[in-house]
């Protein structure tokens, strides 16, 4: 699996601590930055991740900010994506299970270093169910992309 990551200054500190745990789990990813703490803008780093997941240059994408909420808005506007904000493995399970996600936000101020690891794993090692009222629920919305 190849993963696309990014951050604005506000989940640098998680995104340096996934890059780490992905390089362990050996998953290949490319960091789309931002590369520092300094205030940047997320727009800028959502839609160099999403549009990358969205040309089928990687299979997932990570992203985060202070909240998640301002990068999960901005993947979601590029065609092709599915972003969802997960602050809990429950939730991180069933957008893969249901979703079929291909982009993950989190929010460093919400969760800490910690539960972003098990979010982010189980992302990561949840398939989609593939289940008929799953894709059939998909399909709608890439229609009516």
């Amino acid at each position: 699996m190849k993963v696309a990551i990014g951050s604005d200054h506000g989940g640098y500190t998680i995104k340096e601590l996934l890059k780490r745990e992905l390089s362990k789990e050996g998953i290949e990813f490319t960091d789309f930055g931002t590369f520092s703490t300094e205030s940047c803008d997320y727009p800028d780093y959502a839609f160099k991740v999403a549009e990358a997941v969205a040309r089928g240059e990687f299979e997932r994408g990570i992203l985060i900010c202070g909240t998640g909420i301002g990068m999960s808005i901005a993947a979601n506007k590029v065609k092709g994506v599915r972003a969802a904000l997960c602050h809990d493995v429950f939730s991180a399970e069933a957008t893969r299970l249901h979703n079929d996600s291909n982009v993950l936000t989190m929010g460093e101020r919400v969760v800490g270093p910690g539960l972003a690891l098990k979010i982010a794993r189980t992302w990561l090692n949840t398939e989609f169910s593939g289940e008929e009222r799953h894709r059939r629920r998909i399909d709608k919305i890439t229609d009516y992309e």
